[in-house]
Parts: C-alpha cells; sequence; structure tokens
C-alpha cells in the first residue's frame, strides 16, 4: 500500500520525561517531530520548521502557552492542541479563543492523544498518509475521483462507506475504534444517542461491496478496525 510522507509535529513540553516520552510515541508513528522545553524555544522551533501541527502545554516556563500561541497565531493557522493539567472551564474558553483545534486535559491516554492528533489533522486536510490513489492487492482507489475498483471492476460505496474506507487506508494499518470513526464520519455525540453499532452496520456494507477483498478490513474484538496492507 503506497503511503505519503507523514505530517511534521511540535511538541513543546517542560517535563523532560513526558517531552521524550510523546516524541518517542509520535516517531513510532511515523511523524516527524520537533521538540522545545519553553514557550520561547517552542515559538522559534514553530518559525523555523512551520510543522503541521503544534501539540503544547499550556503551563511552560519562559513564556506559557497560550502566549505563545497568541504570537504564533499573528502569523500563522498551523493547528494547535493544549495539552494541560488546569480542568476548568476558563482555562478551556481561552484556549479556543486564542484558536486551539483541540484540548486534552492531563492524565490522558496515549492511545487517545494519537487518536486526536490524527482527527485534527484530518479536519485540516494534513492527514498525510493517503495518496490520490492507492492499490492494495486487487482493491485500487482514487480518492480525487472517489472510485473504487475490485480486481480492475468499478465498485460503487456510498459516501459514507467511501469516507470509512479512507479513513482506514489513511490510518495505514492502525486500529481505529468504534467511537472514533463514529465521532468522524457522523459527528458523535453521546446526547444523540446514536450508537456505535451504526459502524459496524457500514462496515459490513462496505465488506460486501468490497467483495474477494472484503477481508482486508479486519474487526479487532471489542474495540474497532483496521486494514491489512498487502
Amino acid at each position: 500500500m503506497s503511503k505519503a510522507a507523514k505530517p511534521s509535529l511540535l511538541v513543546v513540553e517542560d517535563e523532560k520525561d513526558l517531552a521524550y516520552v510523546l516524541a518517542s510515541l509520535f516517531k513510532k508513528e511515523g511523524y516527524t517531530v520537533h521538540v522545545a522545553r519553553d514557550g520561547k524555544a517552542g515559538l522559534k522551533l514553530a518559525r523555523a520548521h512551520k510543522p503541521d501541527l503544534v501539540v503544547t502545554d499550556v503551563m511552560l516556563p519562559l513564556m506559557d502557552g497560550h502566549e505563545m500561541i497568541r504570537q504564533l497565531r499573528v502569523e500563522s493557522k498551523v493547528p494547535v492542541l493544549f495539552l494541560t493539567a488546569k480542568r476548568d472551564e476558563a482555562d478551556r474558553v481561552r484556549g479556543f479563543q486564542l484558536g486551539a483545534d483541540d484540548y486534552i486535559t492531563k492524565p490522558f491516554s496515549m492511545r487517545e492523544l494519537v487518536a486526536r492528533v490524527r482527527a485534527v489533522l484530518r479536519r485540516a486536510g494534513r492527514a498525510g498518509e493517503a495518496q490520490y490513489s492507492v492499490r492494495a492487492g486487487g482493491l485500487e482507489i482514487d480518492f480525487a475521483r472517489h472510485e473504487v475498483r475490485v480486481n480492475g471492476k468499478p465498485k460503487h460505496l456510498a459516501p459514507r462507506e467511501f469516507q470509512l474506507l479512507k479513513l482506514l487506508i489513511e490510518a495505514n494499518g492502525h486500529v481505529l475504534s468504534r467511537e472514533e470513526l463514529l465521532k468522524t464520519i457522523w459527528g458523535y455525540d453521546e446526547s444523540l444517542g446514536i450508537s456505535t453499532r451504526t459502524v459496524d452496520q457500514h462496515v459490513a456494507r462496505l465488506r460486501r461491496s468490497l467483495a474477494s477483498e472484503r477481508k482486508r478490513i479486519v474487526t479487532v474484538k471489542n474495540f474497532g478496525y483496521r486494514i491489512k496492507a498487502p
């Protein structure tokens, strides 16, 4: 399965151990990672490297995360994900007013953080993994034309089935949870009462549409789905 280079991330975190863990995690995911330990250094690296996403703590030495992003916003629309130990609403509101794309409070799971990074990059159009066309065995997808072929034969997919297949391709073999797929495709809100069963039903339809390539979509028990590369 062909893939493009993944985006670059700037991690700004003053806790040495956490900065190391985050850098290692994102590098393992295939991202290019730059690390800064204070707000001034973060601003300097952001200007020098122009990352595709900034993941930054709020409480930083020399210059806090809010001020760093306030200054960066004058010259850049780079997506921002804030990390913070603060849980009060005013802190989150200030972050979003400064242009934050997402906010996650400490402590957090690394799996959730990776999922949120992917979601922010997708919304910004920088998911980075999917090419305009992809071939995996007998499966061919042309993203620009919204065309799918199985062993050379065109297959019609409903819009959400196509989007589901695209997300799985972009994940490049990593597992996507039902909740993540539901939130990304359907704009899932718990108050709407939409069940994750909706995802299972669309996966079943997608598999039927893919015919002989249906087994390429793998179920990960009690979690979600991934696509099997050749």
